[in-house]
This record gives C-alpha cells, structure tokens and sequence, in this order.
C-alpha cells in the first residue's frame, strides 16, 4: 500500500501533465509489448502461411510469380509493420508532454513569484519541482520507448530479409 501511497504522491507531484504521461506510457508499452509479442508467437504462423502460399502458386509465367511473391512479400510487412506508426507517435509526444509540464511549472513559479515575491522558496519549489519531474519523465519514456522501437524497426527488416530469402 506504501508503494501506491509514493507513486500516487510522485503522479501529484507532477501535476496533471504527469497523470496524462503516464496515459501515453501505458499506452506506448501495451502496443510495444504487442508487437513483440507478436514476432515472438504469431510471425512464424505468418511466415509458414507466406511459405505455402507461394508453393502453392506455381506458375510458368515469370512475371506472375514476380507479382505474387512481391505481394505476398508486401502483405506480410504491413502485418510487421502494425502499430509501427503508434508507437513512433507515441515516442514522439512524450518529450513535447515533459516540455509542456515545465512550461506549466515555471508558469507557476513566476505566478507565485508576482504575487507574494521571490523570498518563499517553498512555494516556488512546487513549480519547479512539477517543471523538472514532467520533463524527466516525459524524456525517460520518449528514451526506453525509442529504444524497443529500433529493435522492432531492426526486426521488421530481419525478418522481411529472411521471408524474401525464403521465397526464393
């Protein structure tokens, strides 16, 4: 229960700015874990299906078989690529969501600066701390989230590589 009682106070602590981070994080994990567990079960099912269409169409044409290895080769990278586009907008909201907290965290520091003066640290200690902890976070997520977005973009590209190879 200690733990919710820190984690909820850390959310707080960060305004509502941090609550709508942590939103796009659980959002950005779900389609990231998704997609890896995708290439993990469901791309070998995708692959053995890509295999048997293509040794089903034996066709003495070679353009036609140009054509449908081409199209099997594009139907399966759409099916890897699904979400690609989410996820890299997700990573791209997170940092701009971290600017937007500390824009509204310095606002408050001056706000309290106009109104009772620059000599109540506590007070201004709030917008800043807000400002500092969005960005953080904004920027932590933005990093961890870029990363699993390379190494899906990496496998994407593997596997296309390796289905092309095996339609040969």
């Amino acid at each position: 229960m200690e733990i919710l009682d820190a984690v909820s106070s850390f959310l707080d602590s960060g305004g509502g700015v941090l609550w709508f981070i942590l939103f796009v994080s659980i959002s950005l994990w779900t389609l990231i874990c998704e997609r890896l567990i995708y290439f993990k079960f469901a791309y070998p099912e995708l692959q053995k299906k890509c295999l048997e269409e293509w040794l089903k169409s034996s066709y003495s044409n070679h353009r036609t078989a140009l054509h449908i290895k081409c199209c099997i080769l594009s139907e399966a990278k759409i099916s890897m690529q699904h979400f690609a586009s989410t996820i890299k907008l997700l990573i791209t909201i997170c940092p701009m969501l971290g600017l937007l907290g500390t824009v509204i965290g310095m606002i408050q520091v001056f706000d309290v600066m106009s109104v009772i003066g620059n000599s109540n640290a506590r007070s201004m200690a709030e917008g800043i701390s807000q400002a500092i902890i969005t960005t953080m976070a904004g920027m932590v997520v933005a990093i961890s989230g870029l990363y699993f977005h390379n190494l899906i973009e990496k496998t994407i590209q593997d596997k296309s590589r390796q289905l092309a190879m095996l339609l040969k």
